[in-house]
């Protein structure tokens, strides 16, 4: 692949950008960081791919973060690599941020229908009232709530809800939120507030909700989250998805620091947070098969076979069992890696499922007859691969059955994704139990959910009280 073209421009054009400025009432504003383009090759598959990176590091001392500019410019090469037309921005205040991301959204809204997005946030990230905003440039972290609020972008309303919901594609948001200062780094609620994605997008935090990311005070590194993204996104054999893409991302960044020199690094070991509601599996090769370099060996129809077995398990027991099996069997396939991966998300299932307060059995691994068709077929594999997010729909469709087994495999299956480290879920389930006037319970699961990071909103918080 050639080195992709690189145009710096200013939102495309004067004239486009003041008619931005106009409509979000910023007619005055001329002062935006410029934007630059690096377009890499059409994909002559005909999926498109583009992708935002913000990289805020201009803030007041000590809050500057020297590894932003950076973490922007390697991760822009990397996408490119992947095929993606890449837009990137540095350090804007929080009007020109605003108009970036409306700007990126009409994008995305426009891109055809079986579109690869990405959105890349790096800079200071913070939570007010359970909204997680990104901090415009300038700003100080440490200024009054209201000031704040007015100083940032709402990541909730202003990019995901603004993103049209499209099943058949895929939306990715990456947010690699950065604190310098250790020491302050240590308590609670440093970090974004978790949450669930929209339809067909992931979610990806660099760190759990409520926990800080730390950044280097050199300009010369990435922070540890971008450094794994961009070294598997050029590292990654071609069919490995973006689903598992970044759940490779989050196992090196967990190792990485947890096998770390430093004592303060091991101390605030990130382990990074994915909301998944895609439904479809993407790969990472954007190329034709004539384009790729090395002819593709043919499979071992056994090895396929067994892969396939793994892919279409719903049991934790018979997943594991399956996984290791076809590792010892099949150490060096190019599937290895993804296998590696399932088999522990069946150890955490499995972990899950023998705890006491979770009620929830081999014959619950059932999605209702009623509701096949409004969910995916693979929702039971992903859950029994240890996701969060499959488990707590497969806990609502239960629900919407209004029977009482349907009654009992809802409360199972919130215990369940609760216990995997789905804040949202157990939340969900402290307000049934406050409805079924069970008070203990109902604080026990509200706090499992702060304990995993999720602050509810106020009006949600106190109207079932």
């Amino acid at each position: 692949m050639s080195s992709p073209t690189t145009i710096t421009n200013t939102l495309q054009s004067p004239a486009r950008r003041n008619a931005i400025c106009r409509m979000l009432g910023l007619a005055g504003l001329l002062a935006a960081a410029p934007v630059v383009f690096r377009r890499a090759h059409a994909s002559s598959s005909g999926e498109h791919r583009l992708a935002l990176l913000i990289g805020n590091g201009d803030y007041p001392a000590p809050h500057d973060l020297p590894p932003i500019h950076k973490n922007v410019m390697d991760l822009g090469e990397a996408l490119a690599f992947r095929g993606f037309d890449v837009t990137q921005a540095m350090n804007l205040d929080e009007a020109s941020l605003q108009i970036t991301v409306t700007e990126f959204v009409r994008r995305v809204a426009a891109a055809p229908d079986n579109s690869v997005t990405l959105f890349y946030y790096a800079g200071h990230g913070l939570q007010v009232d359970s909204n997680n905003l990104l901090l415009g440039s300038g700003s100080n972290p440490t200024a009054s709530r209201q000031d704040l609020v007015s100083r940032s972008l709402v990541l909730q309303q202003k990019l995901l809800a603004a993103l049209p919901p499209r099943p058949e594609a895929l939306n990715i948001t990456v947010i690699d939120a950065c604190r310098t200062d250790l020491r302050n780094a240590l308590g609670d609620g440093e970090g974004l507030n978790q949450m669930e994605a929209p339809l067909g997008s992931m979610v990806c935090f660099s760190t759990g909700a409520g926990r800080p990311a730390v950044s280097p005070a050199s300009a010369d590194q990435n922070t540890f989250y971008t450094a794994s993204l961009v070294r598997q996104l050029l590292e990654a054999a071609d069919h490995i998805t973006f689903n598992d893409l970044f759940r490779m991302v989050k196992s090196d960044v967990e190792r990485t620091m947890l096998n770390h020199p430093l004592s303060a690094i091991r101390q605030l070991v990130q382990y990074p947070f994915i909301a998944d509601n895609t439904r479809v599996q993407v790969p990472l090769s954007w190329r034709a098969e004539t384009q790729l370099p090395v002819q593709q060996e043919p499979v071992d129809p056994q090895e396929d076979a067994a892969w396939l077995e793994i892919q279409n398990a719903q049991w934790p027991v018979d997943l594991l069992k399956h996984c290791r099996a076809f590792l010892e069997k099949y150490p060096h396939s190019a599937q290895a890696k993804s296998v590696a991966l399932y088999q522990a998300g069946a150890v955490d299932s499995l972990r899950v499922l023998r705890a006491k307060e979770v009620k929830l059995f081999k014959t619950s691994f059932v999605v209702p007859k009623e509701k096949l068709a409004s969910t995916s077929k693979h929702e039971l594999s992903r859950a029994a691969r240890g996701d969060k997010d499959a488990a707590a729909r497969i806990a609502r469709l239960h629900r919407e059955l209004d029977t009482e087994q349907g009654l009992l495999r809802y409360i199972g299956w919130l215990q369940y994704a609760s216990g995997l480290g789905n804040g949202i879920a157990s939340y969900e389930l402290a307000l049934y139990y406050r409805e079924s006037a069970q008070p203990l319970m109902a604080a026990q699961a509200e706090a499992r959910a702060r304990q995993l990071g999720y602050s509810p909103p106020r009006a949600l918080g106190h109207e079932r009280k």
